[in-house]
């Protein structure tokens, strides 16, 4: 087994992501073969990896942070990074999905009493990343110190007992209170626990950090912990995808540019990353909209991402107003994306006879395309080669979808995927609807779409920004992080 460390957070948002993917980075430049893990990781931003030693189309679901960090170590993604994904469906319920499929529903209550029985997988996923590595990099989930939820916790301190891996705590500085963050965990975990930690970092620093020095001093005092280093605010970091919804709270309108993209921020958003390589170009704004807010009239593209529960966004979407503005948008001669959920939406109707989504079994469409959505149990979720056929260009992406749409509409497809035409566009070419995730990360179509709605392209290499934003994350953790002494720990 390969040695391995781990970070775990103060509580959520503390930006472990991001740490573990320039920790990552930082050790392949070192030339140590390295690779990520995250016990139980909660999000409805996904993506697709290899299903090791299964010969069967497709792939399986992990988090998408999960598959940044196997980027930044410069390997496959597999399901063994993250063998336990949590899809919220609800205010109360997920989709459990372990080791790449789905494998139940469960109320938040009912999970609990449901982990006993996923320690197994985790632990056998925890074999088999490590096999062939030098170093394991792993993120806890939310707060260490749950000590309401220790007796079955496989994603923090029940993991890192088990495993007997050593921690190190992340606080955020940003946020306030973070000596009282550190220190009160040291001051609730049971024994056992504590031992697990070897000392803390501090992230998210702006200013002069040796401002910090006496909040050190301090802490060393409450717990006896060694600070590992203080780590400050990583303007690199923006420029990689994030898995966390939380970011969509925190973003607002920039300098005025060529073309606004408006993107309804639905309840229950999923891989809302697909709008990542359209923030990048210079030329064009990307603008979250939040419930209770209207959609842009200056906005000269609208995009309905993906979404978990596409029957309840589409009612939450019709319950903002935003129905309303989507028509009035069209009317001015508006271009309108819709992906995955978010192309269901735009059709006539969308039918869940089964209820997988829910208890409301149909809803009306936004009718901006003709086409209809029927769920379906089956799920479709595989990697995919595929191309524009508007444009004529080669494009690369995902599927994780549950459905079969059909329509006229359908008659112009979007794209080509594996052989089978996807995807439905209006009459005036103005409204196009796909499955495919990541469709704008190909970058000789993002720039053609742009350019066909009056927008210069910046020509920007999109994978290769996020390579050098890792590279930056990397240098940035040496610079100010001890890492000789956080690599040593690894056990």
């Amino acid at each position: 087994m390969a040695k391995a460390i781990m970070l775990q957070g103060t509580g959520s948002d503390v930006g472990k992501t991001v740490l573990v993917a320039g920790l990552c980075r930082a050790a392949r430049r070192r030339g140590l073969k390295v690779r990520p893990f995250k016990p139980q990781n909660m999000s409805n931003n996904a993506a697709v990896a290899d299903l090791p030693g299964d010969n069967r189309a497709g792939g399986g679901e992990i988090g998408r942070a999960q598959w940044l960090q196997a980027m930044a170590c410069g390997v496959a993604p597999t399901v063994h990074m993250n063998p336990v994904l949590l899809k919220p469906q609800s205010d109360i319920g997920s989709q459990v999905v372990v080791q790449g499929k789905v494998f139940g529903e469960a109320r938040a209550r009912d999970y609990q009493a449901m982990k006993g029985r996923l320690m197994d997988a985790v632990l056998d996923s925890w074999a088999k990343v490590g096999e062939g590595a030098d170093l394991v990099i792993v993120e806890g989930a939310g707060s260490a110190a749950e000590i309401n939820l220790r007796s079955r916790d496989i994603a923090n301190m029940g993991f890192a007992t088990h495993a007997d891996v050593p921690v190190i705590l992340v606080g955020d500085i940003d946020r306030g209170g973070v000596i009282a963050s550190v220190a009160g965990t040291h001051l609730i975990l049971p024994e056992g626990d504590r031992r697990m930690i070897a000392g803390y970092l501090i992230n998210k620093f702006r200013g002069d950090v040796s401002l910090f020095d006496d909040g050190i001093k301090a802490i060393e005092k409450f717990t006896g912990w060694r600070c590992f280093g203080v780590v400050p605010w990583l303007k690199a970091a923006v420029r990689l995808p994030s898995e966390d919804s939380v970011v969509l709270e925190r973003l607002a309108s920039g300098e005025k540019r060529a073309l606004k993209v408006a993107v309804p921020t639905l309840a229950r958003i999923a891989n809302f990353d697909d709008l990542d390589p359209l923030k990048a170009e210079p030329q064009v704004e990307v603008v979250f909209v939040p419930p209770g807010k209207k959609l842009p009239e200056d906005a000269g593209l609208v995009v309905i991402p993906g979404s978990k529960s596409t029957i309840g966004d589409l009612i939450k979407f019709r319950e903002n107003g935003w129905d309303r503005d989507l028509i009035a948008h069209r009317k001015r001669g508006g271009y309108v994306v819709g992906i995955c959920g978010g192309y269901q939406m735009l059709g006539r109707m969308v039918r869940d006879p089964d209820g997988i989504e829910g208890s409301v079994t149909e809803a009306e469409g936004l009718g901006l395309l003709d086409i209809e959505t029927m769920m379906e149990p089956e799920k479709t979720v595989r990697n995919s080669s595929a191309r524009s056929v508007p444009f004529g260009l080669p494009l690369e992406g995902y599927e994780i979808h549950l459905g079969r749409t059909t329509g006229p509409d359908t008659a112009r497809p979007s794209a080509i995927i594996n052989g089978v035409e996807d995807g439905a566009i209006s009459a005036d070419g103005k409204v196009i609807g796909t499955y495919l995730h990541g469709l704008f990360s190909a970058d000789a179509f993002r720039a053609a779409y742009l350019e066909s709605l009056g927008v210069r392209n910046g020509g920007i290499d999109y994978r290769a920004e996020v390579g050098r934003a890792l590279d930056e994350v990397a240098a940035e953790l040496e610079r100010h992080l001890d890492c000789d002494a956080i690599f040593g720990l690894a056990r």
